[in-house]
């Protein structure tokens, strides 16, 4: 609340008969708005929304052996996931006198125009992706070629996550060495 101070200033006069006026002052007092404003933050707390988590839908393969899918060697891309964000593929599957033709390096930013092609290029019933990572790959090269799959609306069933072999990872430890990747 506001109250008025109306004492007097004090009694000194300037002149003989000079009457000095009274000085008045306010003071608001601020605990009602402290109040106030406990109330708002409140208010806010409660009637706002939290936002949501988001997650990447997954499809997980089934441990079924009896259906295993057949992937034709015309339909396939292998994309394999290096080090220091470098990414490398190949079609079909690696033949070991042609090695050095089959196998290439990009980057992420050449790959959506590899997968795209490919999808171009193939039936879609043959089409399939085979995404394989490093141990010095990173969970975010992962995630981005995910996501690159997604860009380029390619439907869920047609790629899948393996394991490397011996071969791919040595394929990957040559390049990179004499690349002067570190």
């Amino acid at each position: 609340m506001a109250e008025m101070d109306t004492s007097s200033g004090g009694g000194h006069k300037k002149g003989p008969g000079v009457k000095k006026q009274k000085k008045q002052s306010t003071r608001v007092d601020l605990t009602p708005m402290v109040d106030l404003g406990f109330l708002l933050i409140t208010f806010f707390v409660f009637t706002t929304t939290m936002s949501q988590q988001t997650a990447m839908n997954m499809n997980e393969p089934k441990n079924d052996t009896a259906n295993i899918m057949k992937v034709k060697n015309s339909g396939a891309m292998t994309i394999l996931l290096g080090k220091a964000n470098q990414v490398y593929y190949y079609y079909g599957q690696l033949e070991p006198d042609k090695l050095s033709e089959q196998f290439k390096s990009t980057t992420f930013k050449d790959i959506r125009g590899l997968i795209v092609a490919k999808k171009d290029a193939t039936n879609m019933d043959d089409l399939m992706y085979i995404i394989k990572s490093d141990t010095a790959s990173t969970f975010k090269n992962a995630i981005d070629i995910l996501d690159e799959m997604t860009i380029c609306a390619v439907p869920p069933g047609h790629y899948a996550e393996a394991d490397m072999t011996p071969t791919e990872q040595e394929l990957i430890k040559q390049t990179e060495i004499a690349n002067g990747i570190k």
